[in-house]
């Protein structure tokens, strides 16, 4: 009769009147020679206490149907896990069938966390009355067609620059920082003017996170704000740029990403709020929250398409700060199914991401490759991998298919 060698305890080797060995160090056990007979017997000891059997799982069969070889498991006992936890990783012993279970408390995903979220409260909280001066056309020789851009990203509410108090390039990013910074973004926009329109657009990561992880989660983040702080911050800020602004022009639209592999839903449900409170706020203020990966919108004949640079769940790697051609084939993809081409006299892609200024007007004949900087300082992660960075955001003027660019570093 063949014999198999099998790992056997001290208990289960005398069971079967086998000569005693010693055990391997570091694990209770010895291997013997026994038949398919005797490790069945031992096989049913070991699975009587949790009532366990095998399971057959694969089947291979000649070509004739006969069964030539057969693949079972031990089927699991079913796991008691705790309310409100949940199981994280399940090892099995490939020897003894035994398994280890690991388990942890549920974490609260951001819609659960904005489900407790009394948005009538938070919209009358924010809700204040404002003496608005009237437009005024400084300009009595401007066109109705020519119109402003402001476009901010990656401004990345909540991000801790120095949580470990040792970075090489000190830079606070606080609330205090967050307004005077947007001050600062008012200030220019104004300086900046040319059109009684304006159109902003900011191109995701607006928050650096939820529960001090990325959308995606398992990137842990140095973040100085909890999840309420870095709500609140995030809505009074937009909402401080928007109050600062529409004394000067007679239109504002807001284009909000909230795809993005920092924000994701979180910052959905701050645009969500801010949408609610602008719009009910002012009459003359239009807010589009973009929840696909790419998005588009015309302006006459100028098409912006714009996008974060990297999804929520999806993309290892997103749209690069240099266009490559995988880049271009994506892009070219996006305008035919959308019908762009035939819609359109000047194209320009939009994104954010990159933290990087740079504009590429000159690899694809048929649209403009545009990325903006980030608002935030860099964390601590960039400054060490890469380099220190510039921040800023971007004041454009558009007159027929002749734009005009400043772009404003902030130190």
């Amino acid at each position: 009769m063949d014999k198999f060698r099998k790992w056997l305890s001290t208990k289960e080797a005398t069971k079967l009147g086998l000569k005693i060995k010693a055990n391997i160090k570091g694990r209770n056990q010895s291997r013997y020679s026994i038949t398919e007979e005797q490790f069945e017997s031992v096989l049913k000891d070991r699975i009587k206490p949790n009532k366990r059997k095998f399971v057959e799982t694969i089947k291979k069969l000649d070509k004739n149907g006969t069964v030539i070889s057969s693949t079972e498991k031990l089927q699991s006992k079913p796991i008691d896990v705790p309310e409100d936890f949940e199981v994280i990783k399940v090892s099995t012993s490939k020897t003894t069938g035994q398994q280890w279970v690991q388990y942890a408390k549920k974490k609260e995903t951001v819609e659960e966390a904005v489900e407790s979220f009394d948005f009538e409260k938070i919209i009358q909280k924010h809700i204040k009355p404002l003496v608005i001066p009237k437009v005024t056309n400084k300009d009595s020789k401007r066109n109705i067609k020519d119109f402003d851009k402001l476009i901010i990203t990656d401004v990345h509410i909540g991000m801790d620059t120095d949580i470990d108090n040792n970075t090489m390039y000190k830079a606070e990013w606080n609330k205090e920082e967050l307004f005077k910074t947007a001050q600062i973004v008012i200030d220019k926009t104004i300086e900046e003017q040319e059109s009684d329109v304006l159109y902003v657009d900011e191109l995701g990561d607006l928050l650096d996170g939820f529960n001090a992880q990325t959308t995606r989660g398992g990137h842990a983040l140095p973040q100085n704000m909890t999840n309420e702080e870095a709500f609140d911050s995030a809505l009074e800020f937009k909402l401080n740029i928007l109050n600062g602004l529409i004394g000067h022009y007679k239109k504002i639209h807001f284009n909000n990403i909230c795809n993005d592999n920092h924000s994701g839903a979180f910052g959905y449900f701050v645009n969500k709020a801010f949408k609610q409170i602008a719009e009910l706020q002012f009459k003359n203020v239009t807010v589009t929250n973009h929840r696909k990966f790419i998005n588009h919108y015309f302006v006459g004949d100028i098409c912006f398409v714009i996008t974060h640079g990297k999804d929520d769940k999806s993309l290892k790697f997103g749209f690069k700060p240099h266009l490559d051609l995988k880049g271009v084939d994506k892009i070219d993809q996006y305008l035919k199914q959308n019908k762009i081409y035939k819609d359109s006299e000047l194209i320009i892609f939009c994104k954010g991401d990159s933290h990087q200024a740079l504009f590429d007007l000159c690899t694809s004949d048929d649209f403009y490759y545009f990325n903006y900087p980030a608002l935030s300082p860099s964390s601590n992660w960039i400054k060490n991998n890469f380099k220190l960075g510039r921040r800023g955001f971007v004041n454009e003027s558009y007159k027929g298919l002749k734009h005009y660019q400043k772009i404003n570093f902030i130190k």
